[in-house]
C-alpha cells in the first residue's frame, strides 16, 4: 500500500501547479491578427514596411504602411483556413502579400504542436516558414497549389504540410477578396434583393390593397360552376353550386405579414410584436382573410389537423399548413378595412427555404360532392409578389469563408498525405495483419521456443527501425490528450487525425485490440520504444549484464506511479494544453525515436537513463513511468477475452512463469495481471515447454512410462 500522507502531498502539488496554470492561462492574450501585429517588425513583412494600420473590418487583414502608402497586406492564416494540427489547436502564422499577389513576409507566431514544441528547434521551423517570402500566389491559384517545391522537417512532416497548405490556400483567399495580382473575388450568389427591415410605416387598408401589399381572389358562384364544367366530369356538372351566379362564393385576401411595414399596418403594434416572437429565425408569416360561403379552412378543420384546402407555392417547393402553424387574428387594425368571416396567421417554416422578395401564389381547393363519399377538387391560384417599395438591393459580398471549399480542401490535404505514403501503409498493414494472426493462433506460433523467440526479436526489430527510427510514428499520450481537448472545446476534426495514416491506422488497430487482448497487442510489440528498451536489454544478457528482481511487494506498489502521471498529465491537459505537453517530456519517445537522440542533452540523458535502467530491470520505464501504457490500460478493462491459457497448477505450486515473465505482470498465485500484461507470449512457451512445465514434464513422463509398460508386456506375451 502507499502511505497515505504520500497520496496527501501528490494531490497538493498537483493542486498548487494547476491553480498556477489557471493563473497563467487567465492571462493570455486571444490569438486574433491585431493581438499579433504589435509584437512583429513591420519590416519583416515587406522591405519598406515601417507600421502596420488598423485591422478592416470586413476583411480580417490588416495593411502594411509606408508612410500613408499601402505596400503590402498583413494576415492570419487561421482566420481564412484551418490549420489545426496533432494538439487539435491552430497553427498561426501571420503572412503579407502585395498588390501583385506575392508574399513578402511570412512569421511562424504561435503553435501548440507536441513534435515541434520542443523536440525541434523553434529555429528550425521559423526558417522553413520565412522560407515562404517570394511565394507566388498567381501561380498557385492557376496550378491548384502545386506550383512549388515543398521542404519537409523530418519529425514534423505533418506540422510542415499544414502550414504550407494554410499558406497558399489563405493567400490565395486574401488575394481574391482584395482583388490582387489580377485573381479575381468569389462573391456571394443569391436573390438580387432582401426585405427593407427598416421600412415599418403604417398605412390604411386602401393604400395596401391599392399598391398590391393586400392581394385579393374573388369568386362568385358562376365561375365556380363555369370551372366544373370545363372540367368534363358529368357527375360534378349535375352538382352545381346553388345560388345567383353573381352571388360571393369566397372572397379571399393575402397579405405577407412577416414584413415589419405590412405586419404593423394590418395588426397593430402589440400583435406584430406577439409575431415577432412567435417566428423564428428563417420563418414567414401571411395573413389570409376570407369571406362568403366557402371557407379556405374548411370545416372538416380539427385542432392538431392539417388544412387541407390552401397550400402555399414557391418555384419548386409548396407547404401545407398544420394547427402549430397557425393563428387565429381577432380583428384588423385598419379602420377602413372591410369586415371578414376568417382573420388566419400562417407560419411558413424555415426548411421550406423561401424567399419573401421572390414571387409565390396561395392555391385555394375547392372541393365537389359527386357521390355519397366521393368528391372532386378544381383549383385556384392567388398570386402574389411583394411591391418594391419594401425590398433593397442585396449587397454583394465577398466570399472568404466558404465551408464547403474548407471542408474540401482539408480532405484533400489528407488524402494527399495518405497517398505519398501508400507503400508505409501497406507495410504497417502486413505488420498488423501478421502479428493478429500470431494472436489468434498463438498456441501453433508459440509452439517452437527458438523460432518464435528469433520471430518476436525480428519483428520488434522491425517495429523499431520502421515504425520508430523510418516512418516516425511513435504513438503518444499527448495524441490522446489532444484528442480530449478538441473534443471538450467542440473544435474535434476527422481530418486533424487522418494527417498521418500511420499514427491513424494504429490508434484504429488499438481500439479494435482492447477488445481482445488489452493493451499489450501495442504495448509489447508496437511500440518503438518498448521495442528499444526489450532489445537492449537482450543485448545485455547477451553481454552477462545481472538482472535484477525486484520484490513483488516494491513491484506491485510502484505499478501505479504511471497512472499517477497520466492522470496528472491529463488533468493538467484540461487548464492548459501547452503545459501539459511540457511536462509530458516524461515520456522519451520525441528523444530516442522521433529525434534519434539529436538533442540537446538534458533530454538525451533523461532517455539514456531510462534505457539505462532497463538494462538491469527488463522494460523499466513501460512497467513503472510509461503515461501512455497507463491510459491504455484503463478501457483495456474491458476486453472480451482471456486468451493466455494456464492450468490449475499455475501459482500452486508453480512458479516458473511468474519467475520468467519479463516484466513480472504474474502475480504469485498464479493470476496474469493484464494492466501489466504485454503478451509476449512467454508464458503461452512455458505452457507448451517439456522441459520448464512441471505439467508437460508429467503427461511426458506418464506417456513415457506407459509405453515402457506396453513394451514389457508386449516383451511378456512374446516370450511365451
Amino acid at each position: 500500500m502507499i502511505p497515505m500522507c504520500a497520496i496527501r502531498g501528490w494531490f497538493t502539488a498537483l493542486t498548487i501547479l494547476i491553480t498556477a496554470v489557471f493563473a497563467v492561462a487567465s492571462t493570455a492574450n486571444a490569438e486574433t491578427l491585431a493581438n499579433f501585429l504589435p509584437k512583429l517588425d513591420p519590416s519583416a513583412f515587406h522591405p519598406e514596411g515601417d507600421a502596420f494600420g488598423p485591422v478592416r473590418e470586413d476583411i480580417a487583414v490588416a495593411p502594411v504602411l509606408k508612410g500613408r502608402e499601402t505596400v503590402a497586406w498583413a494576415f492570419l492564416t487561421s482566420d481564412f483556413v484551418s490549420t489545426t494540427g496533432y494538439s487539435g489547436k491552430p497553427i498561426h502564422v501571420v503572412a503579407a502579400i502585395d498588390l501583385d499577389a506575392v508574399l513578402t513576409g511570412v512569421e511562424l507566431v504561435k503553435h501548440s504542436e507536441p513534435i515541434v514544441l520542443i523536440g525541434i528547434p523553434n529555429s528550425k521551423i521559423t526558417a522553413l516558414t520565412e522560407g515562404y517570402k517570394g511565394l507566388d500566389l498567381k501561380a498557385e491559384a492557376a496550378a491548384g497549389g502545386d506550383a512549388h517545391d515543398l521542404d519537409i522537417i523530418s519529425g514534423a512532416t505533418v506540422t510542415i504540410m499544414i502550414i504550407d497548405d494554410s499558406l497558399v490556400r489563405a493567400g490565395i483567399k486574401v488575394a481574391r477578396a482584395l482583388s490582387l495580382g489580377g485573381l479575381a473575388p468569389k462573391v456571394a450568389t443569391g436573390p438580387g434583393r432582401e426585405v427593407d427591415l427598416a421600412h415599418d410605416e403604417v398605412r390604411d387598408w386602401t393604400t395596401l390593397a391599392g399598391d398590391g401589399s393586400v392581394r385579393r381572389l374573388t369568386l362568385d358562384v358562376g365561375q365556380v360552376n363555369a370551372a366544373f364544367v370545363e372540367t368534363g366530369d358529368a357527375r360534378a356538372i349535375k352538382r352545381p353550386e346553388k345560388g345567383a351566379p353573381e352571388e360571393t362564393f369566397i372572397d379571399m385576401h393575402l397579405a405577407l405579414v412577416s414584413v415589419p411595414s405590412i405586419g404593423r399596418s394590418l395588426l397593430g403594434d402589440a400583435e406584430y410584436a406577439n409575431l415577432t416572437e412567435w417566428l423564428e429565425e428563417g420563418e414567414q408569416a401571411i395573413l389570409v382573410l376570407g369571406r362568403g360561403r366557402y371557407s379556405f379552412k374548411g370545416s372538416g378543420y380539427v385542432r392538431g389537423g392539417i388544412f387541407d384546402r390552401i397550400q402555399l407555392i414557391q418555384g419548386d417547393n409548396s407547404v401545407r399548413f398544420f394547427d402549430k402553424q397557425h393563428k387565429r387574428l381577432g380583428d384588423l387594425a385598419t379602420g377602413d378595412a372591410p369586415s371578414f368571416t376568417e382573420l388566419d396567421i400562417f407560419k411558413i417554416p424555415a426548411d421550406m427555404e423561401f424567399d419573401p422578395a421572390e414571387p409565390f401564389r396561395l392555391q385555394l381547393l375547392v372541393q365537389r360532392a359527386v357521390g355519397a363519399l366521393e368528391r372532386t377538387f378544381i383549383t385556384f391560384d392567388l398570386g402574389y409578389i411583394l411591391p418594391n417599395q419594401y425590398l433593397v438591393p442585396l449587397k454583394v459580398a465577398v466570399v472568404v469563408d466558404d465551408s464547403a471549399e474548407e471542408a474540401a480542401a482539408k480532405a484533400a490535404l489528407w488524402q494527399r498525405i495518405w497517398r505519398d505514403r501508400t507503400v508505409e501503409i501497406g507495410v504497417l498493414g502486413a505488420m498488423l495483419l501478421v502479428l493478429t494472426g500470431v494472436f489468434f493462433f498463438q498456441m501453433q506460433a508459440t509452439k517452437h521456443a527458438r523460432a518464435f523467440y528469433w520471430f518476436r526479436i525480428g519483428f520488434l526489430t522491425f517495429t523499431l527501425f520502421f515504425i520508430g527510427w523510418y516512418a516516425n510514428a511513435q504513438l503518444s499520450v499527448v495524441n490522446l490528450m489532444a484528442l480530449a481537448t478538441s473534443m471538450r472545446s467542440g473544435s474535434f476534426s476527422w481530418d486533424a487525425f487522418l494527417m498521418d495514416p500511420l499514427v491513424f491506422i494504429q490508434w484504429f488497430s488499438i481500439a479494435a485490440a482492447l477488445l481482445f487482448w488489452g493493451r499489450g497487442a501495442y504495448c509489447g510489440w508496437l511500440c518503438p520504444f518498448g521495442a528499444l528498451q526489450e532489445l537492449t536489454n537482450q543485448i545485455a544478457r547477451a553481454l552477462k549484464i545481472p538482472q535484477w528482481t525486484l520484490p513483488w511487494g516494491l513491484h506491485e506498489r510502484l505499478w501505479p506511479l504511471k497512472y499517477m502521471i497520466f492522470l496528472g498529465l491529463f488533468g493538467l491537459s484540461m487548464v492548459s494544453m501547452n503545459m501539459a505537453e511540457t511536462y509530458a517530456e516524461v515520456e522519451p519517445f520525441k528523444t530516442a525515436i522521433i529525434l534519434k537522440f539529436i538533442r540537446d542533452w538534458p533530454f538525451v540523458v533523461f532517455a539514456l537513463v531510462l534505457l539505462g535502467a532497463g538494462l538491469f530491470v527488463e522494460r523499466f520505464y513501460c512497467r513503472y513511468l510509461c503515461p501512455l501504457g497507463a491510459a491504455l490500460a484503463i478501457p483495456a478493462r474491458i476486453r472480451m477475452f482471456d486468451w493466455l491459457k494456464r492450468y490449475k497448477e499455475c501459482g500452486s505450486p508453480c512458479q516458473s512463469c511468474a519467475n520468467e515473465c519479463p516484466v513480472q505482470a504474474i502475480h504469485p498465485t498464479g493470476e496474469i495481471n493484464p494492466n501489466e500484461c504485454v503478451n509476449c507470449l512467454h508464458c503461452q512457451v512455458l505452457y507448451q515447454s517439456d522441459a520448464k512445465c512441471p505439467v508437460i514434464i508429467r503427461q511426458v513422463k506418464r506417456r513415457a512410462k506407459a509405453k515402457a509398460s506396453a513394451q514389457s508386456l508386449e516383451t511378456a506375451m512374446t516370450a511365451k
